[in-house]
């Protein structure tokens, strides 16, 4: 009897430390994956082909953007289910997108992946923000730029689950991130706009970019706010809800 006591402690201390390290696992790739290959692979694809081979690249970064969800699936730690609510929120995201077409800079894209990567965690934001940008860029056109949208997007999902804490506490604080990530969209994607005509990255044409870019900055953080304050609640409840009931995500806090 003692022994079957004594063997279960083992087996379920060994199960809790096989997850331990299978969680620092994926924390290390989605560091290594966000804050190193994407974007050597973003700049490095302008830089060296000019922005003529984007669809390769928007393909590698779609397939990097995923490869901390398929590692933890292979570890049993991702089900499929959550890979389908994934799937769902990038259509909700991109139909967001097409919904405000006739409006430049008036999107709900930046809100609905903020609040994914606060109720959901930082990859599942930057896995929508992503993807979203690629598949509307279907409809809206693809170019050198959906690179640069991918990530940018991708970040700012990815960061508001890293302050996911902040954010969920306090309205304000969300209202000021979402304003904060409007133009750090803006920015990231004006480095495509000072590389675009040959390739090479200059301080005086990206600082030129940003300043003709501004009135569309001001306008995309202005709706930013304008959305989360629309649909934080809501679509908060919704995702919050679903992640009780079918116990997605239970990782994330």
């Amino acid at each position: 009897m003692l022994s079957n006591c004594v063997g279960k402690i083992c087996r379920q201390w060994r199960k809790n430390s096989m997850k331990q390290m299978s969680h620092k696992m994926k924390n290390s790739l989605t560091l290594l994956v966000i804050a190193v290959l994407i974007p050597c692979i973003v700049l490095g694809g302008m830089v060296l082909f000019e922005g003529k081979f984007y669809t390769w690249t928007s393909l590698c970064i779609a397939i990097l953007s995923c490869v901390p969800f398929l590692y933890l699936f292979e570890q049993k730690d991702t089900s499929a289910n959550e890979l389908i609510v994934l799937a769902v929120l990038v259509a909700v995201a991109v139909a967001g997108r097409f919904l405000f077409a006739l409006i430049p800079g008036f999107k709900p894209v930046t809100a609905m992946v903020i609040l994914v990567a606060i109720y959901f965690g930082k990859e599942a934001g930057f896995v929508v923000g992503s993807l979203a940008a690629v598949v509307s860029n279907f409809y809206f056109g693809q170019g050198p730029w959906t690179p640069f949208q991918m990530f940018a997007w991708g970040f700012v999902g990815f960061l508001a689950g890293v302050l996911t804490g902040l954010l969920r506490r306090h309205k304000a604080c969300l209202l000021l991130y979402g304003a904060i990530a409007g133009v750090l969209f803006s920015v990231i994607v004006d480095i495509n706009t000072a590389m675009w005509i040959d390739g090479t990255f200059r301080l005086s044409r990206f600082v030129a970019a940003c300043i003709s870019a501004l009135p569309f900055t001001i306008e995309y953080a202005l709706s930013n706010v304008l959305f989360l304050l629309i649909l934080a609640k809501p679509i908060g409840d919704i995702l919050q809800r679903m992640k009780k009931k079918y116990g997605l995500f239970a990782g994330v806090k």
